[in-house]
């Protein structure tokens, strides 16, 4: 019996000396100051930057993330990339289970080694290591490691502290050693006093430090989260990228080392194409109609392939690769239009963008390569700029939507880089006017013609319908009209203006059963066809600021015609509503005994609010909802 005791006593204290190890792994242990509002919780990332020389720089990480649930998965980032000039030295993870036991280990060989660019050929060199992992249980924790080693020093990595929203942070360090007698690097530093994050300076470089960072709860119309989270850019003066030695302390001065170094002699095109485009051009005086032909022939004769500018690199291919292949990335086609339009007599400057939904732009006072991860085209027409992305072989030309729209670039121009701001599409420009003739026949079904036209960022949402099989299109109706029951999509029409940048759609709907029965009477919402129904979720406390980022204009008139044996009861009365975020009207009209005229418009504003506002704008949103579902009330004779 002692000798039990003895031995349980052993295995206890072995136990608990192994889980004392592997207690900092360990997902029970966490602050539920972190747990809340998040998926994931970064338990520590540390990023060390050595600037050895111009040409030389590794970068080591060391990442550990616990999963909480499924959303949290997207946070590991366990992944390298990797090209010509970018080695992966080491790379390595490990996993563990909520009790912080190790379940699963990863070398090199286990990664999966994938291309960067999806379905192409053309940047064979871009490749990509990540880890596959499948949990079985939450939460789980991931340690990855890694180190990289490249000779170029043009895009030195920046740290955000915080991934995003719903994501906490235990403890995040930033480290850059460089030789102080060499380089005098340049910081840019966002919000970091408001999260506690520390800078010092140490004897081979600096060293930022944060810790304990709750997670932010994404709320209905949150900004972008780049706009209010902590942020550290760096960038150093002397430089290397792709072959090229740089020297930039400012926009002006990068811009020009872009165009004379990676750009210059880039853009011949082939002695047979330039023909080509002679012949296209040839009697045009108007250089925005030029433009608009080659434009039209670049889309007509290239394809897109995605390659993001921090993966492929700066450079673009040569024209002269991309007219024989016939696709490219952004940068390729970018720059192949560039020569075409130098070819047709068009001045044109590559311009490099921020893209996406969120406006992000790039930091006035901060030149950088780790900015942007688009390129487009900028086009001078006068005293403004003609914006042309040269990736959708779908877009008019001169739209370029809202993934690049209302948002600072850089554009490389023999004399310097220079700062710009692309389109904005403003409110009513973002219109939609919809019209109807349906009638209600006596057993309540609903017939009718519908014309919807578009423009602006309502015209970007619109025009893929025409790319979509019957059967998404038919989908697409049923969804956006779900208020109707037993709806059928007897046929549709689109006409797409380019020149006019206008969409419309025509389409012949039934519905029987739409108006309800009760007793001697008929019921029906008279707003069948762009019934608003989005209102903001309900905050007991508020925490962010919400932003509008593109207003719209809808505008309709329905005329209907009612059933035979029936008058009018009751009609939903005239309402109007205007305030700082929009302005919203209807009103019904019985313009004889068996037709009703229908007239709406809501316009709402863009704009950046402060939090105590929110509460105001949803009640605007439930008005607008409210009204939206009133109904008209008919009796039988």
């Amino acid at each position: 019996m002692y000798f039990k005791k003895i031995t349980l006593l052993c295995l206890l204290l072995y136990c608990l000396t192994v889980n004392a190890q592997e207690a900092g792994y360990q997902s029970l242990s966490l602050d539920k100051e972190l747990v809340k509002n998040a998926n994931a919780v970064v338990r520590l990332e540390e990023c060390r930057v050595e600037v050895k020389s111009p040409k030389d720089m590794r970068i080591r990480r060391k990442r550990v993330v616990t999963v909480l649930n499924k959303k949290g998965g997207q946070y590991v980032h366990a992944m390298e990339g990797y090209d010509n000039s970018r080695k992966i030295k080491s790379i390595e993870a490990r996993v563990f289970d909520v009790f912080g036991k190790e379940i699963g280990k990863f070398r090199k060989k286990d990664f999966k080694d994938v291309s960067a660019v999806p379905q192409g050929t053309l940047y064979t060199d871009n490749r990509v290591l990540y880890l596959e992992y499948i949990p079985t249980t939450y939460p789980y924790t991931v340690e990855f490691i890694s180190e990289v080693q490249t000779p170029n020093t043009g895009g030195i990595p920046s740290c955000y502290f915080l991934d995003g929203y719903n994501v906490s942070t235990e403890e995040s360090r930033y480290i850059l050693e460089y030789d102080k007698d060499l380089f005098h690097p340049r910081f840019k530093e966002k919000h970091l006093e408001e999260y506690g994050i520390q800078r010092k300076e140490t004897l081979t470089g600096v060293e930022f430090y944060g810790k304990s960072i709750k997670a932010l709860k994404a709320e209905s119309l949150s900004p972008a989260f780049k706009e209010f989270a902590p942020k550290l850019l760096v960038a150093i003066d002397r430089f290397h990228l792709d072959g090229h030695d740089g020297k930039a302390e400012n926009w002006e001065e990068l811009g020009l080392w872009m165009y004379n170094d990676l750009l210059d002699g880039r853009a011949k095109i082939p002695e047979g194409t330039a023909l080509k485009i002679k012949n296209l051009v040839h009697g045009i005086e108007d250089p925005m109609e030029k433009a608009r032909k080659v434009y039209e022939f670049v889309q007509q004769n290239t394809r897109y392939i995605s390659v993001q500018v921090g993966i492929g690199g700066l450079q673009p291919i040569t024209a002269a690769e991309v007219d024989k292949v016939k696709y490219g990335d952004c940068k390729g086609l970018s720059n192949y239009m560039m020569g075409l339009l130098d070819i047709a007599g068009v001045p044109s400057y590559y311009t490099h963008v921020q893209s996406g939904n969120d406006k992000i732009d790039f930091e006035p006072d901060f030149a950088s390569l780790a900015q942007g991860d688009h390129v487009i085209l900028a086009i001078p027409d006068g005293d403004h700029y003609v914006w042309v992305d040269c990736t959708s072989q779908v877009n008019p030309f001169g739209f370029i939507g809202d993934f690049t729209d209302d948002r600072s670039v850089l554009i490389m121009k023999p004399g310097g880089g220079e700062l710009a701001k692309t389109t904005s599409y403003l409110n009513e420009q973002n219109y939609q006017h919809t019209t109807a003739t349906c009638e209600i026949d006596p057993e309540g079904a609903l017939n009718g013609s519908v014309r919807i036209v578009t423009g602006g960022i309502q015209y970007d949402q619109r025009t893929y319908l025409e790319r979509r099989t019957d059967e998404d299109i038919v989908k697409r109706y049923k969804n956006y009209w779900n208020t109707i029951n037993n709806l059928r999509i007897d046929n549709y029409a689109f006409i797409n203006d380019k020149d006019s940048i206008r969409f419309t759609e025509t389409v012949k709907v039934k519905a029987p059963g739409y108006a309800s029965r009760s007793g001697d009477r008929l019921l029906f919402v008279v707003n069948a066809f762009n019934g608003n129904d989005f209102v903001p979720d309900r905050y007991r406390d508020r925490q962010l600021p919400f932003e509008i980022s593109r207003g719209f204009a809808d505008s309709d008139e329905f005329t209907i015609n009612l059933p035979e044996g029936y008058i009018v009861e009751a009609l939903p009365e005239k309402f109007s509503l205007s305030n700082a975020f929009g302005e919203y009207h209807t009103e019904v009209e019985q313009t004889d005994d068996r037709m009703l005229t229908y007239r709406r418009t809501l316009k709402i504003r863009s704009g950046y609010y402060p939090r105590e506002d929110y509460d105001d704008y949803r009640n605007f949103r439930r008005e607008v909802s409210r009204h939206d579902r009133s109904k008209v009330v008919l009796l039988k004779k």
